[in-house]
């Protein structure tokens, strides 16, 4: 206990180099966030000498404030390029139309696309009848008998 009141406003740098190397190890943007307020209460213990609890409740002030400011700095940097459904295979399916491999029986059926079996809920119909894709629904696709 003693090396950690010695240390000071260090102690918050340290911090600060443990949550960004484990935002390393395991990424998904939340350690940024805390390593990034340890270091701004690091940065203010500097200048102000304050009492340690203060510096706790200013770090979790600081890393709640956070999450609005990632969110408004995510929703501007959306990804766009020649294909936005990429990594959304069912939703790329919307409007096709396919042949039932195996008959929509109880509202589920299945159709092969490609190599893969979908599953498909819809109107009940026989196997080898066309259906149109008219959404995705989990991984689901919800069919409707297409027109000939």
């Amino acid at each position: 206990m003693d090396l950690i009141i010695s240390l000071g406003h260090w102690n918050w740098f340290i911090l600060a180099v443990i949550l960004l190397a484990l935002e390393l190890v395991a990424p998904g943007a939340f350690m940024l966030w805390l390593g990034l307020s340890a270091i701004l209460v690091g940065v203010i213990s500097v200048a102000v000498d304050w009492p340690w609890q203060g510096q706790i409740v200013a770090f979790a002030v600081f890393a709640v404030l956070c999450i609005p400011l990632w969110r408004r700095f995510a929703r501007g940097t959306a990804p766009s390029g020649d294909q936005p459904l990429l990594n959304r295979r069912a939703e790329v399916l919307v409007g096709r139309v396919f042949t039932l491999e195996k008959p929509i029986v109880g509202g589920i059926g299945t159709v092969r696309v490609g190599d893969t079996l979908w599953r498909v809920a819809g109107p009940d119909c026989p196997a080898g009848a066309r259906v149109k894709v008219a959404r995705a629904d989990g991984v689901d696709l919800q069919v409707e008998l297409a027109e000939r």
